[in-house]
């Protein structure tokens, strides 16, 4: 979990033992009143343990702040909302997730999206799509509605004419290589690569395989300079906090920095789908 999520919770356990403490209790007498073990009102102040709506309530209760347990609530929520595991967020399938991102990338006006092994949505094809997401509802074991899901990515992908909008994708020459589905979806899915590279308010860059370490990334999106979402094994994760955006920045700069872009990107397409083109013979 990162830094910001910490300070999020360390936050929210000061603001809890400034009422405690303006109220005069110690932290042994909120236990005592609350029925927790001893050691559960420390950790809940220095960030080391998460509160539950019910636990808030209590503390409000016995420090005689109910008034405070709205906003208390509603921060606990933004706390939960950036660390969301999948089986959450793909509970119903994965129709809902992509439902959110048309709304969240229509209010984004600049969109730097960085892969190291497979092809960002907004650029897949609909067969690669349904390979992609059904892996995932494989793997995490969710609801199967990848028709859906498929229909809702191809119509994210309106987003990309929009004159408004402006698109900056960088994948590392791995996600070239990656076999979602067979030879021939992924011989489609470099045809729409090099579609891609001409189109206006679109970049596509590619970090060549040689290329030198310099940063050490997983998938990610920025929007705009608001938020970056990072998925993870498990989760997926909202980055808020501008220092933290601010570093995924120069992240992207350094990837963005190493990759390769028009004539060069299209040769590194092209030697794939040559490739791709003698596994499918």
């Amino acid at each position: 979990m990162t830094s910001s999520l910490n300070q999020a919770k360390e936050a929210l356990g000061r603001r809890l033992r400034e009422l405690r403490l303006d109220a005069g209790i110690s932290g042994t007498e909120l236990a005592h009143r609350a029925g927790w073990h001893q050691t559960k009102v420390s950790k809940i102040e220095y960030g080391k343990t998460k509160p539950t709506d019910d636990d808030i309530r209590l503390w409000c209760s016995h420090t005689g702040n109910e008034d405070q347990v709205p906003d208390l609530v509603a921060t606990l929520r933004n706390i939960e909302a950036a660390w969301l595991e999948w089986r959450r967020v793909l509970g119903s399938g994965t129709k809902r997730r992509q439902q959110a991102s048309i709304k969240l990338e229509a209010e984004t006006e600049v969109m730097r999206i960085y892969h190291p092994f497979l092809i960002p949505g907004l650029l897949q094809t609909a067969e690669y799509a349904e390979g992609v997401l059904r892996s995932v509802v494989e793997f995490q074991q969710v609801p199967n509605d990848i028709d859906e899901g498929v229909s809702k990515r191809m119509e994210r992908q309106q987003i990309l004419y929009r004159r408004d909008h402006r698109f900056h994708f960088v994948v590392a020459e791995q996600a070239l290589r990656t076999t979602v589905g067979n030879a021939q979806i992924m011989i489609g899915q470099m045809d729409r690569l090099l579609a891609v590279t001409g189109m206006p308010r679109v970049v596509l860059g590619i970090v060549p395989a040689e290329a030198a370490y310099e940063v050490s990334m997983t998938n990610f999106t920025i929007f705009d300079k608001k938020r970056v979402m990072v998925e993870t094994v498990t989760a997926e994760l909202t980055v808020t906090q501008p220092r933290e955006i601010a570093q995924y920045g120069r992240a992207f700069d350094v990837l963005a920095g190493q990759s390769v872009t028009g004539d060069a990107a299209r040769a590194l397409i092209r030697e794939t789908l040559e490739v791709r083109r003698g596994d499918s013979d």
